[in-house]
This record gives structure tokens, C-alpha cells and sequence, in this order.
């Protein structure tokens, strides 16, 4: 029988053919990720993957495998969870976190109609730290977080808040007195980047290496919190781009929030680990999208 750690590892890695992200999204090391494939693979007989400093590619037995271990993972897992709530019900305890105070009064909506419906359940709700977000989710001490998308590795639930991105730049700035601006601005300024840990999916989508016409955009320091990201460009080190709730709940007189008129919108909602989507889980995620479909912040997603 395979363990537990050899499945995830090896689907895991058949799905990123990355060992870095790999042992991120499973919160281990690389080096415990090298060596449980190089244990299977010598239980195996047989290379699962060719790797050298640059690549990883998946075998041909390493496809054969991950093909006919996924569909009987998934049905474990869902047996299990229907076991499970059929056993428990919507009762215990629902363990929700938030990042950025701009979330929280939508977030108290969905947990007022959660506990309407489930008067049983017990909701706790905190407010994460960037840094340690996602090792709560892994660790199973947060079941779900409200936060941006993307969220790498997680299953996402809908949008619980739409808003536009603009510009945090110092308040002296020559583009500070702009009515708007584009994009391709970043290219022309240092960019405050966002701490090691946030995942490489947001990074790519918060402070993107390239404008929309391919200009590379310079990197600016990093803050280890989005309060330090705004300091650092009060200082002038750069500018950063954000959503613009940011101007309600982070005022500050050296810093001026300009409209990105070519940006998406920023979409924020529940995060949670696929493999812990019990009934509370579930039960929560529809009340965040019955209470964004009162707001009308659903349809604002889908336009």
C-alpha cells in the first residue's frame, strides 16, 4: 500500500513538475519532497519523473500512475466526506479567517447567515497574517480564509468582494494629481513587492514582471505586511498596486491612490483546502454566495 505522504507528493509534483512548489503547497521541504519520489520510485522500479536543474517532466509510467491514481484518490476522499456528514451534520466548530480589514463586513454578513441556518455550529472568526495564510490552511487550525484571488493550490469558492485596482504612489509623486493611469506606468517606476511567502500566482497578478505590451516593470523592495508595503512607498522606494478599498481603510496623508483604468478587478472570497471541504465548509461557501448575490457582487463578477 502506498502512504498517505507518497500520494499527495507524487500527484502534487505530476500536477506543478515543480519540486519548489510542490513542497509549498503541501508545506514541507524540497528535500522531503526528493526523497519520498525517490522512495517510491525505487518501490516502483522505474523513473516517475526526469529531472535536472532547470526541468522536471513526468514519464510515461509516471502518467500511467497519476491517470489511474487520481480518480481513486478522489473517490476516497469524497466517501470519506460523505461519511462524515452524514455522521456530524452541520455542527462542531467552523474556523474562518480573513486577510485585510476590508473583508471583514462582508465576511459578517455570510457568517450572520451561516449561523442563522446552522444555529449548531460554533464560528470563529480571526484575522490572518499574510505570511503565515496559507500554512494555516494546510495545518488545518483555519478550515476557511477569505482572501484574493488566486489563492495557488486551493479550492476557491464565489467572490464574496469585486473592487478596481489603483495605484498607491507617495503623495508628492508626479503621477499623484493623474485622474487615472495605465498600466504600462509600471514600467516607468520601482514596484514594492509582496513578501517570499505569497504565492507566485498572486505575485504574478498583484506586481506583474511585464506591463499588458510586454515592458519589463522594475522590482522594488519587499514588505514583510501590506502596512510595510505602504510605508516603503510613502518613502518613495516604489509604487504598488492595489484594490481600492485601500483608500477607505489605509488613509494616509503621504501616500495618493490613483485609478488603474486598464486593470482587472481584484476578486475576493473563501480559500479552503480541497481535501477539508466537510459540510460546514460547504454550507459556509454557499452563504458567501447567497449574501454576494444580495450585494449584487456576483453579477459584477461575471460581467
Amino acid at each position: 500500500m502506498l502512504e498517505r505522504i507518497e500520494i499527495e507528493c507524487f500527484l502534487t509534483l505530476a500536477e506543478e513538475l515543480h519540486f519548489g512548489r510542490t513542497a509549498e503547497r503541501l508545506g514541507v521541504t524540497t528535500g522531503r519532497v526528493s526523497q519520498v519520489i525517490r522512495k517510491l520510485e525505487r518501490r516502483i522500479g522505474s523513473p516517475l519523473f526526469e529531472r535536472n536543474s532547470r526541468t522536471v517532466r513526468i514519464t510515461p509510467v509516471g502518467r500511467r500512475l497519476a491517470d489511474d491514481l487520481t480518480p481513486l484518490v478522489d473517490g476516497m476522499a469524497e466517501a470519506l466526506r460523505r461519511a462524515s456528514d452524514a455522521g456530524r451534520g452541520v455542527t462542531g466548530e467552523l474556523r474562518v479567517a480573513f486577510l485585510g480589514e476590508w473583508t471583514a463586513p462582508a465576511l459578517l454578513k455570510a457568517v450572520g447567515l451561516f449561523r442563522e441556518r446552522h444555529p449548531e455550529c460554533r464560528v470563529v472568526v480571526r484575522e490572518a497574517r499574510l505570511a503565515d495564510s496559507r500554512a494555516s490552511l494546510l495545518d488545518g487550525s483555519v478550515d476557511v480564509l477569505i482572501a484574493s484571488y488566486p489563492f495557488d493550490g486551493m479550492a476557491c469558492g464565489a467572490p464574496l468582494l469585486v473592487e478596481g485596482r489603483v495605484l498607491a504612489v507617495p503623495a508628492g509623486h508626479p503621477l499623484a494629481g493623474e485622474e487615472s493611469v495605465s498600466l504600462e506606468v509600471l514600467a516607468d517606476h520601482p514596484v514594492v513587492q509582496y513578501p517570499a511567502v505569497t504565492s507566485a500566482a498572486f505575485k504574478r497578478d498583484r506586481t506583474p514582471d511585464r506591463t499588458p505590451s510586454g515592458r519589463p516593470v522594475p522590482k522594488g523592495p519587499a514588505g514583510a505586511s501590506f502596512s510595510e508595503m505602504l510605508t516603503l512607498v510613502a518613502l518613495g522606494l516604489g509604487v504598488l498596486p492595489v484594490g481600492e478599498h485601500s483608500r477607505r481603510y489605509y488613509p494616509r496623508p503621504d501616500i495618493a491612490y490613483v485609478p488603474l483604468r486598464d486593470a482587472p478587478p481584484i476578486r475576493r472570497g473563501p480559500v479552503w483546502r480541497e481535501g477539508n471541504t466537510t459540510a460546514r465548509v460547504r454550507e459556509f461557501v454557499r452563504a458567501v454566495a447567497d449574501v454576494a448575490g444580495v450585494a449584487g457582487v456576483a453579477d459584477a463578477a461575471r460581467a
